[in-house]
């Protein structure tokens, strides 16, 4: 029933169905500064877990610094928008995400979390980041990620 249109995120890759991730100089000297941070947050993620069928819905934080790349974000929506039918854990979906922009960003520093929603009242968050220093102004943009599950 649900698993007729559903691609597992493996096959989605193998079989290059995702769209490309875009990128633009960025525009200032991050070496100099150390910052220069940029925070994208993506609220109305959706997968599916590959497991039910059932969508999965969260929210996508990122923020990096960037070195000579910065990603452009129509590209960056669609490609998030695209995992809609696509069958992925969120750890999964969240360390492809961040080995993805890490590749094609090659940032100073990176910081990508994957904040899902409760379903049968249990709440994921899964976060990667760069190893090393976090850059001036980063403690200001990276969300506190607090349960979304009521509890006693």
């Amino acid at each position: 029933m649900f698993f007729e249109n559903v691609t597992l995120l493996d096959d989605a890759l193998a079989s290059e169905i995702l769209p490309a991730i875009e990128t633009f100089p960025c525009p200032y000297d991050t070496e100099k500064t150390h910052s220069g941070v940029v925070r994208i947050v993506f609220p109305e993620f959706t997968c599916v877990c590959p497991k039910t069928g059932y969508p999965d819905f969260g929210s996508i934080h990122l923020c990096y610094l960037p070195d000579k790349f910065c990603l452009e974000l129509k590209s960056w929506k669609l490609y998030l928008n695209s995992f809609r039918m696509i069958g992925a854990f969120h750890e999964t979906v969240t360390f492809h995400l961040f080995e993805m922009l890490k590749s094609q960003l090659q940032p100073r520093w990176l910081f990508v979390a994957g904040d899902f929603y409760p379903r049968g009242n249990v709440d994921t968050t899964v976060v990667f980041e760069t190893p090393g220093e976090r850059p001036n102004g980063s403690d200001k943009l990276i969300p506190v990620l607090a349960p979304h599950c009521k509890s006693k």
